[in-house]
């Protein structure tokens, strides 16, 4: 909607992670050095922690996408909410392999074989594991089980764990003490400060083909950083309905006034009425759904997108239909 009013190519604040938005901040180029230190390894644990919406699955997918012309073969899960056989059936069906009906030996043993044909074919492969946090114990002895098909001098799977920073609490468990092992490096990915923040919104502007229309002032990008917290898919958030609310109101500067107006809204879409809920379930309430805002916030505003968008085309009609009357019968 607002990319054609600021003459972009396409939505740069979108919520899904994308690889053509990677955005090297520092601490997302140390994690990316400790993801491919550990490729460089070819063995062990790399385990990558961040905040919700820190940029990990962003970072994952520039790595996976960097990695098309080399001998590796990754696989990845995202479903984290099972139990350790579920796991397991996991990783054989990411890498492609059949699963349906087989029994835990029968998974093993064609996983062993995918690995070692992977080997004689000089493949590497690579298991990224997303949402970590998520696993049972058993499930990640699971995993680290995986770890032990190698070679004489070799491993033949290697792992990357990413999760939230509760992960962490679960890697350092007395449980967790043959894992611990096994990790050969482990980087949490911080927020973002101010200027990173700065550099971040026009980086993903600038992909898009941004020429300062619309404007940020020094203000603007500082009333973003201290809401978002330098998290990315925070600023992605505020940001798309701060375009949205300049596409509308034909704003072509934002100052702080334009920031704190969104944001104001934003906070009210998430407060419930105090008669809805009782005064002790409402923080409950409230955290059991803190995941999912980001994802309500967007739906609401592709149906805001789509509104407002009837809404002007019928403007303009009916503006014209008003020029074309008010003209002098002659000009008609």
């Amino acid at each position: 909607m607002y990319e054609q009013f600021y003459g972009l190519s396409a939505k740069p604040f979108q919520l899904s992670p994308d690889p053509n938005f990677f955005f090297g901040s520092k601490g997302h180029k140390r994690a990316a050095s400790y993801l491919e230190y550990g490729l460089s390894q070819e063995e062990g644990f790399i385990v990558i922690t961040g905040e919700i919406g820190a940029g990990k699955t962003t970072l994952l997918r520039n790595l996976l996408r960097n990695l098309q012309s080399k001998n590796i073969v990754a696989a990845q899960i995202a479903n984290t909410h099972l139990n350790a056989d579920d796991t397991l059936r996991m990783v054989v069906a990411a890498f492609g392999l059949r699963y349906e009906g087989e029994t835990k030996a029968s998974l093993l043993i064609r996983i062993e074989e995918f690995l070692c044909e992977c080997y004689r074919q000089n493949k590497r492969a690579l298991l990224v594991v997303d949402e970590a946090q998520n696993l049972t114990l058993h499930s990640v002895e699971e995993l680290r089980m995986l770890s032990n098909f190698q070679t004489a001098d070799k491993s033949l799977l290697q792992i990357f764990l990413l999760g939230q920073p509760e992960f962490r609490e679960t890697l350092l468990g007395e449980d967790m003490k043959q894992l611990q092992q096994r990790v050969i490096a482990t980087y949490h990915l911080g927020p973002m400060d101010v200027h990173e923040t700065r550099s971040y919104i026009e980086h993903r502007l600038h992909t898009v083909g941004w020429r300062d229309n619309p404007s940020f002032n020094d203000e603007a990008f500082v009333a973003i950083h201290d809401f978002a917290g330098g998290i990315p898919r925070k600023i992605n958030t505020l940001c798309d309905r701060l375009m949205l609310m300049g596409y509308i109101y034909e704003i072509h500067s934002f100052g702080k006034s334009e920031v704190e107006e969104v944001i104001r809204d934003i906070q009210q879409e998430f407060v419930l009425p105090a008669t809805d809920v009782k005064p002790n379930t409402l923080s409950n309430e409230l955290a059991d759904n803190s995941h999912s805002n980001l994802e309500i916030m967007d739906n609401r505003l592709s149906k805001m997108e789509r509104s407002v968008s009837s809404i002007l085309a019928l403007l303009k009609q009916i503006l014209s239909l008003s020029s074309i009357k008010n003209l002098p019968k002659e000009k008609r």
